[in-house]
């Protein structure tokens, strides 16, 4: 192998690194829109407090409060949700009962 084909192989591993560090920063920048928007959507429909607590949920279950924020989303843009009325802490509390599943109680008796 010659130096000018060990010099092509290197400028050729260099483009496709640039390449893909490319796509890796269009993908990133594209998913910080999409999580703009999401948080854009939220602070139309939820009041700070039932926000707040959204955030709080984030910290401890991010699956569960994606899953929450996802469903919020939905219903905005379906018009299920009220343009005048945000969702008050009461109503997420409500609506995170619903979502959350149901936990299997196992008792035991010795007999």
């Amino acid at each position: 192998m010659g130096d000018d084909e060990l010099s092509e192989l290197r400028q050729r591993r260099l483009a496709q690194m640039q390449q893909q560090q490319q796509a890796e920063q269009h993908e990133a920048q594209r998913q910080q829109q999409i999580d703009q928007q999401v948080q854009m959507v939220l602070m139309q429909v939820l009041e700070p407090e039932a926000r707040e607590r959204l955030n709080t949920i984030k910290l401890t279950k991010p699956d569960f409060a994606r899953a929450v924020e996802q469903q919020l989303v939905m219903l905005a843009q379906q018009g299920r949700l009220s343009r005048t009325t945000k969702i008050t802490d009461t109503q997420l509390k409500e609506l995170l009962k619903q979502l959350v599943p149901q936990k299997k109680d196992f008792n035991i008796r010795r007999v």
